[in-house]
């Protein structure tokens, strides 16, 4: 039996990456840590429309953090690093790695990551796509 995908329409030429990514995507991401996505409306400047990334990720170091762009990917990794010398009489809170990983369009730009508070943020730039229209010349023969 074969599986029919959305992206299976004669219509959609060139999507076979995409639906590859997104299924990879919905087996890579668990709900851990908790995030937000906003939306930063552009500003009386001129300045592009901006998206904000905030991930919940208490108890993380800058340094056991890592954000990195691969390919067309925003990757955000995070492992803590055990430190052995402690003594647990109970331990709720776990260090846990996590990797989330978002599909960026194209165009998209990362500006820049912060950390306050126990809370990750990344910035997008989403800048207004170019509309382009291009005429095709036919060729006659006979």
């Amino acid at each position: 039996m074969s599986r029919i995908t959305p992206f299976a329409s004669p219509l959609l030429l060139g999507f076979d990456a995409m639906e590859k990514t997104l299924e990879r995507l919905a087996k890579a991401n668990d709900g851990y840590p908790p995030y937000n996505i906003e939306r930063l409306r552009a500003d009386a400047a001129g300045a592009p429309e901006r998206l904000r990334i905030t991930l919940a990720v208490a108890g993380f170091s800058e340094d056991e953090l890592d954000v990195s762009v691969e390919e067309n990917q925003l990757v955000i990794r995070g492992r803590q690093i055990e430190h052995g010398e402690r003594e647990y009489l109970y331990r709720g809170i776990a260090a846990r790695q996590f990797q989330r990983m978002f599909v960026l369009a194209d165009g998209m730009q990362v500006a820049g990551a912060s950390l306050r508070n126990g809370l990750l943020s990344v910035d997008l730039i989403r800048p207004e796509p170019e509309r382009m229209v291009r005429k095709i010349n036919i060729s006659v023969s006979d």
